[in-house]
C-alpha cells in the first residue's frame, strides 16, 4: 500500500502555479485515485476507456489474468471483446472529432540546427494513409510483421502508424544496432518486409544505414530466410521536388558551420552524400511509392489483444527477447501515463530526447503524446552537437514546456558546468523528467537547480520495455520529491519487495522488486516463446511479476531502485546482456573463454569490463584488443563496445566450474574483499587478475580527480594505490601523464613490470 501521509521533511514540492492547473493537484487526490485504481480497476480504467473510440465494446471484465505459474499458464487480457484501431484514435479522432487538424504534431529538429520541419496532425494522417496503402500494395496484411530500421525522422512515425492502421505488427530496430542484430530480429519475428533509409548523420559521423541493412538481408538469405522487399527512404540524397513542404523530413544537411557569405575563404566543402547500393530486385524507393498512393485508407479494426508491436530487449541468456505488446491496454496505459506524469496541458510543447528505437520512444514520443493530441519535438541530433548548449537552444527555439531525458545525458552535460545552460532562457520549462536508469542525487540536484532553476519538479520515472509505461513515478504537482527516488507507484500498479525466500517485506526494507497484479500496458508474452516469458518473469516467485531489479523502500514508503539483480548491465540507460557480449567475444578465433561484468561509470552509469582467456599460443596485443572491440560492435552495435578488456589467463571458478562473476566485479572495481574468494577452486587466479588490471581502469579515477582539480601528488598517490602492481612504468609513461623523474621518485618499489596487454 502507499503511505497514509506524504513526507514533509527532505522533500521538494511543485510551485503553486503548477498545482492549481494540474490533473492531480495533491497527495490526497493521488491517494484517492490510487485506491480506486487498485480496488475498483473496472471503474477506474473504464472511465478512461470512454475517452477513446471503440468499434465494439468489451464483453468481459476490464482485466483478467493469472500471475501464478503453479496455477496454470500466465496470461493477461484487457477489455476482452472490444475492438479498435490505435492509428484511428491517435490521428482520425484528433483531426475529425477534436478538430486538431491544424495543430502541430511534431517539430522535427534535424542533426544540424538549420534542419527543421513542422508537421500537423492533418498532414501526418494524410502521409500515414498514403504509406499504409503502399504497404497494402506490397501484400502486407493484418498480423504480418514489418521490420523498421530508420533514423529519427518523421517517416519513422509514419511507418509505425501505417503498420498499425492496417493491423500489421511493427518491429523497430534501433538504427545504432549492427547488421547481425538486425538480421537476428528479422529472423526471430519472421518479418515480411524491411523499411530503412540510405543513411544519416549523428553529429559529424555518417551512418551508412543502407549498407548495414543490405548486410543484414544477406545474412538472412544465408540462413535460408529471403526477405522479399526493402523500402528505402532517401534521407541523405532525396531531391527537393520529392519533398513537399510540410510533408516529409528534408534531406539531412551536411555540416557546413562556416558557410557564411562574409567568410568565403573559410567555406568548408559539404560532406559527400554516399553512393547508396541498390538492388532493383529487392529495393523500392519510398518517394516513388508514395507519389502515386491514395491518401485515404480505412483502418483495420483489431481485437483488444491483437499484437501491436514487437520490441527486442536484451535477455540474460544472450538471445534478445521479443517483447510483445497488444492494442487496447497499451494504448490506454501510455495515454494515461503521459497525460498524468507530465501533467500534459493543451498548449504544452513536449520533448523526449530518446530514440524511437527504444521503448521510451515508442511510448513517449509516438503513442502517448499523439493519443493526447500533444505537440512534440522529434530530435535527430546529439546533445553535444554542434556544441553542448544544443538541448537548451532547442528548448528555447520551440518553447518546450515538458522535457524528458536520460540521467546519462544529464551527467554528461554536468561536466561542462552551468555556463552552456545559462546561455539559454528556458523560461518555458515547467516539468523535467528522467528515464532509463536511476538518477543519482547529485545529477538530480543539478538538473533541478541549474536547468529547472528550482521551479520545475523532476519526475524520476522507473519502468521497462516489458511494462509498457511508467510503473513507479512521481506526479509533478502531487508527489513530494526526493532526489534519486522513483517515489511511488502509478495507478493500478501494486509493488512489493521480497526476500530471497519469496516473503513480502514490510516497512523499511530492501530486496527484489516485484508487482502483485497487472496493469493495462504490461507485456503479454515473448514473441514465439511463451515458456521463456513465464520462466523469465514469473517462475522465481510464483504469483508475482519479477522485474529483475533490486529495490529499497525507505521509512516514508518511497521506492529507490538499487540496480539489476541478474546478468544484465544498464549502460547509458540501455540494458545489455553480459551473455550476449560474451558470446560475441568468444566467436573470435583467438578467444577461448570470456566473462563480462559491469563497472561503475560516472557518465554512463555502468561500463563493460571484459575478461578474455586466449587460446594457447596466442599473444595478447593492442591489435587483438581492437579486433575484439570491433567484433562486439559488429555483432551487437556500438552501444555494446567494451570499455575495458583484460587478458585473463585464468578465470575465477568454483570447484564445480562455474565462473564467479561477483569476484570479477570486485577485480574490475579493485575491491579486495578476501572473504569473497574463500570458495574458489584456485585463489592464485584472483591475485594474478588483480595484478594485471587494465591501466585504463586504474587511471580512470585519476582522470576524474584531474577534472575535479585535486592536487597532482594526491592523484599520483591514488594511482599507485589503485594500480596494485597492475601497470608497468612503460605503460604509465606512455600515457604522458607524468614525467620519468617524478615516476622514479614516486612509484612504490613493489610495483611490478606487469600490465594488461
Amino acid at each position: 500500500m502507499i503511505p497514509e501521509k506524504a513526507p514533509q521533511k527532505g522533500v521538494y514540492h511543485a510551485p503553486e502555479e503548477l498545482q492549481k492547473a494540474a490533473h492531480v493537484r495533491s497527495y490526497e487526490q493521488y491517494k484517492e485515485l490510487y485506491l480506486k485504481s487498485t480496488e475498483s480497476p473496472d471503474e477506474f480504467w473504464g472511465s478512461i476507456a470512454n475517452e477513446f473510440f471503440w468499434k465494439t465494446k468489451q464483453s468481459g471484465p476490464f482485466l483478467d489474468y493469472n500471475f501464478d505459474v503453479t496455477k496454470g499458464e500466465i496470461f493477461v487480457k484487457c477489455m476482452d471483446g472490444a475492438s479498435t484501431n490505435i492509428c484511428y484514435n491517435l490521428l482520425d479522432r484528433n483531426v475529425h472529432e477534436k478538430k486538431l487538424g491544424d495543430k502541430v504534431a511534431f517539430y522535427w529538429e534535424g542533426n544540424e540546427p538549420r534542419d527543421e520541419l513542422t508537421v500537423t496532425y492533418r498532414e501526418l494522417l494524410r502521409r500515414v494513409c498514403q504509406f499504409a496503402n503502399v504497404l497494402k500494395s506490397r501484400g502486407v496484411k493484418k498480423g504480418d510483421r514489418v521490420s523498421i530500421y530508420m533514423p529519427m525522422v518523421v517517416e519513422l512515425v509514419v511507418a509505425m502508424l501505417a503498420c498499425v492502421r492496417i493491423g500489421a505488427v511493427h518491429s523497430i530496430v534501433f538504427a545504432g544496432f549492427s547488421a547481425e542484430s538486425l538480421c537476428e530480429r528479422i529472423l526471430d519475428s519472421q518479418c515480411s518486409l524491411l523499411i530503412t533509409a540510405d543513411g544519416f548523420y549523428r553529429g559529424d559521423k555518417l551512418i551508412n544505414l543502407k549498407v548495414l541493412a543490405d548486410d543484414a538481408l544477406q545474412k538472412c538469405r544465408d540462413k535460408g530466410f529471403p526477405l522479399l522487399k526493402c523500402i528505402v527512404l532517401k534521407h541523405l540524397s532525396r531531391e527537393e521536388e520529392e519533398t513537399p513542404l510540410g510533408s516529409q523530413s528534408p534531406p539531412a544537411k551536411r555540416s557546413c558551420p562556416d558557410l557564411q557569405q562574409d567568410k568565403p575563404t573559410k567555406v568548408k566543402k559539404a560532406r559527400p552524400v554516399p553512393q547508396v547500393p541498390w538492388n532493383p530486385e529487392v529495393d523500392l524507393c519510398w518517394h516513388t511509392l508514395v507519389r502515386g498512393a491514395s491518401d485515404e485508407c480505412e483502418p483495420e479494426w483489431c481485437e483488444s489483444e491483437d499484437p501491436l508491436f514487437i520490441l527486442y530487449t536484451s535477455g540474460s541468456t544472450g538471445k534478445p527477447k521479443g517483447v510483445l505488446h497488444t492494442i487496447s491496454g497499451y494504448m490506454l496505459y501510455t495515454a494515461t501515463t503521459f497525460k498524468l506524469v507530465f501533467d500534459h496541458q493543451p498548449h504544452d510543447v513536449y520533448w523526449c530526447t530518446a530514440d524511437i528505437g527504444w521503448i521510451t520512444g515508442h511510448s513517449y514520443i509516438t503513442y502517448g503524446p499523439l493519443a493526447n493530441g500533444a505537440t512534440s519535438v522529434l530530435f535527430e541530433g546529439l546533445p553535444t552537437y554542434p556544441d553542448v548548449s544544443r538541448l537548451w537552444e532547442v528548448v528555447d527555439k520551440y518553447q518546450v514546456t515538458k522535457f524528458y531525458t536520460a540521467p546519462t545525458a544529464i551527467r554528461m552535460l554536468m561536466k561542462y558546468g552551468s555556463e552552456p545552460v545559462q546561455k539559454s532562457r528556458r523560461e518555458s520549462l515547467k516539468v523535467l523528467g528522467t528515464v532509463g536508469e536511476p538518477i543519482n542525487p547529485e545529477a538530480w540536484q543539478w538538473y533541478y537547480t541549474v536547468v529547472g532553476e528550482k521551479r520545475c519538479p523532476v519526475v524520476d520515472t522507473f519502468w521497462q520495455t516489458e511494462t509498457g509505461g511508467h510503473v513507479l513515478t512521481p506526479l509533478p504537482a502531487a508527489t513530494p520529491l526526493k532526489p534519486g527516488s522513483a517515489t511511488l507507484p502509478f495507478f493500478g500498479v501494486v509493488p512489493a519487495i521480497l526476500n530471497e525466500s519469496g516473503e513480502e517485506l514490510e516497512g523499511e526494507s530492501e530486496g527484489y522488486l516485484v508487482f502483485k497484479q497487472p496493469w493495462p500496458g504490461v507485456m503479454r508474452t515473448v514473441y514465439g516463446n511463451h515458456q521463456r516469458f513465464e520462466t523469465t518473469y514469473f517462475k522465481k516467485f510464483p504469483g508475482y511479476y519479477v522485474t529483475g531489479d533490486g529495490c529499497r523502500r525507505d521509512k516514508d514508503g518511497y521506492y529507490w531502485i538499487t540496480g539489476r539483480i541478474d546478468d544484465m548491465l544498464n549502460v547509458s540507460g540501455h540494458l545489455l546482456s553480459t551473455a550476449e557480449v560474451e558470446s560475441a567475444l568468444v566467436e573470435h578465433e583467438a578467444v577461448a573463454e570470456a566473462a563480462v561484468v559491469g563497472r561503475p561509470h560516472p557518465i554512463k552509469g555502468e561500463s563493460l569490463y571484459c575478461f578474455v582467456t586466449l587460446i594457447q599460443g596466442v599473444t595478447y596485443s593492442r591489435a587483438l584488443e581492437a579486433e575484439l572491440r570491433k567484433q562486439v560492435r559488429e555483432k551487437i552495435g556500438a552501444i555494446a563496445t567494451p570499455d575495458y578488456i583484460q587478458n585473463a589467463p585464468g578465470l575465477p571458478k568454483t570447484r564445480s566450474g562455474k565462473i564467479m562473476r561477483r569476484v570479477l566485479r570486485k577485480i574490475a572495481c579493485d575491491e579486495r574483499d578476501l572473504e569473497t574468494f574463500s570458495t574458489l577452486a584456485d585463489t592464485s587466479v584472483v591475485e594474478d587478475l588483480f595484478q594485471n588490471r587494465c591501466y585504463e581502469a586504474v587511471l580512470s579515477r585519476v582522470q576524474w580527480e584531474e577534472e575535479e582539480g585535486l592536487p597532482q601528488r594526491r592523484q599520483r598517490r591514488h594511482l599507485w594505490a589503485g594500480a596494485s602492481a597492475a601497470c608497468s612504468r612503460t605503460a604509465l609513461l606512455s600515457l604522458g601523464r607524468i614525467s620519468a623523474s617524478s615516476l622514479s621518485q614516486e612509484l612504490p618499489p613493489q610495483t611490478t613490470q606487469k600490465f594488461c596487454f
